[in-house]
């Protein structure tokens, strides 16, 4: 039997406070360094670490009996609801589901009701994350106002009031001079342009991956070339505006990997994302009509599973990101044609992604750098590492305990998973924002 322990931000640490991290397993992806030894902060800060570090009188010692301690994980495309859409996550759940899964920051995305097309939400959500946050609280802002792919919103305004880069997300942006001008204008902000890639046209209300299980269940379906002209079309425009930064979120087909693999190739500034259900299930998963399967973009063929763990193993595909999706209940028990779109992801991105070690894939190193540094560097958050002066955002890992994947025990507020059932292993034992535990699962 565990027990989970939680524990709010406080809105102020003791800078004098010491914590020794000792005898734990260091390992920061970036470096490359992997040692046994003690780190040690002072406050919200890293201060040292290393095989031979003297630990200050009165220091609180956490003893990591040897597992893995990284740079706290980023996950940096979620759905927390708020404001709007309580009754499916608030960022009190998101986060404390977050956190109990090891993520440090995320960054949700900007389809809440009203949408964060103005300063004046993306200071409602600084504020409620000060007040009910177990995580740090990023956001992206809307490239249009109301995610009407008509007008771009105040970006330059958006910057100022905090918001990380710029999505339509739940959307595209259908017409290409708006991307164009979006495209132009990031490019003075040093903030990331993100696409939800899909052609609506193509697409026409389908709701799984086109293909054998589409036309047995005689359901109407998505091709992969909906996302991969999107793609395509924006990596011309990124031509016309060189200096911008664009990011594919949840990127799913082969077609729109090779195509980023080739803009990388020519020089263009371009990083992707992909999820672990992307390169975990293919969509053979829906053929019961599963509701539970259902996402946008849909859960695509084995070659483009295949793609995404290539797209990994070359350095094509910067990031995991888990597009956490919660939905009540009945948004999702009803005709798969009328189910809502989305799965959560945030309690499960570790342990999926640690398969690709386990199957021989990738290495640690490799896997972990894509939840830490690299997707800090695509938001431009000074994270993800460890880093002497660096925020003491950390999760301590236990690589080999297994354990099966119960939704019905997540922390977040929904609870629509495909992976029920799934028998994982490695898990985050503890996790620590700003040199507080926040997290702590104990035997």
């Amino acid at each position: 039997m565990t027990n989970q322990i939680f524990n709010k931000l406080a809105k102020k640490i003791s800078k004098k406070k010491h914590v020794a991290y000792v005898n734990a397993r260091l390992f920061d992806p970036e470096s490359g360094l992997d040692e046994k030894g003690t780190l040690l902060t002072e406050g919200s800060k890293i201060i040292d670490f290393g095989k031979n570090i003297a630990t200050p009188e009165g220091a609180e010692i956490i003893d990591c009996q040897g597992h893995l301690l990284t740079p706290g994980l980023l996950d940096i495309q979620v759905h927390f609801r708020e404001p709007g859409l309580e009754y499916k996550e608030t960022i009190e759940t998101g986060s404390k589901s977050a956190v109990a899964g090891g993520v440090t920051t995320v960054v949700c995305m900007p389809n809440t009701k009203p949408v964060i097309d103005d300063p004046s939400i993306m200071d409602f959500i600084n504020d409620k994350s000060e007040e009910s946050a177990y995580c740090n609280i990023r956001a992206y802002g809307a490239i249009t106002k109301g995610q009407h792919g008509k007008k771009i919103t105040e970006m330059a305004l958006l910057k100022k009031a905090g918001v990380s880069g710029f999505t339509d997300d739940g959307l595209p942006v259908m017409n290409s001079l708006v991307m164009r001008r979006a495209m132009e204008y990031c490019s003075m902000l040093d903030l990331p342009i993100c696409q939800h890639a899909e052609d609506l046209n193509l697409s026409d209300g389908g709701c799984i991956n086109e293909g054998e299980v589409s036309t047995r269940l005689g359901v109407k379906a998505v091709p992969n070339a909906s996302e991969a002209i999107i793609v395509e079309r924006d990596l011309l425009l990124l031509e016309l505006a060189p200096k911008c930064h664009y990011h594919v979120l949840h990127i799913s087909t082969y077609q729109a990997i090779d195509a980023v693999r080739r803009a990388k190739a020519k020089g263009l500034n371009v990083t992707c994302e992909a999820a672990p259900h992307h390169f975990m299930l293919t969509d053979e998963a829906a053929k019961d009509y599963r509701t539970f399967a259902k996402m946008n973009p849909p859960l695509r063929s084995q070659k483009d599973i295949e793609a995404i763990i290539e797209g990994f193993k070359d350095g094509t595909i910067d990031a995991i990101a888990t597009d956490h999706a919660p939905h009540d209940q009945e948004s999702k028990r009803v005709p798969i044609s009328q189910a809502a779109f989305g799965i959560v992801g945030l309690e499960t991105m570790l342990p999926l992604s640690l398969n690709l070690v386990h199957q021989g894939h990738l290495s640690l190193k490799d896997v972990l750098a894509r939840m830490t540094y690299k997707p800090a560097d695509i938001i431009r958050e000074p994270a993800g590492r460890l880093k002497k002066g660096a925020r003491a955002d950390l999760t301590l890992i236990d690589l080999d305990m297994e354990w099966e994947i119960r939704p019905e025990a997540f922390f977040s507020k929904s609870k629509n998973s495909p992976f029920s059932s799934f028998k994982t292993k490695g898990r985050a034992i503890r996790t620590v924002v700003g040199g507080q535990t926040v997290y702590e699962l104990k035997n």
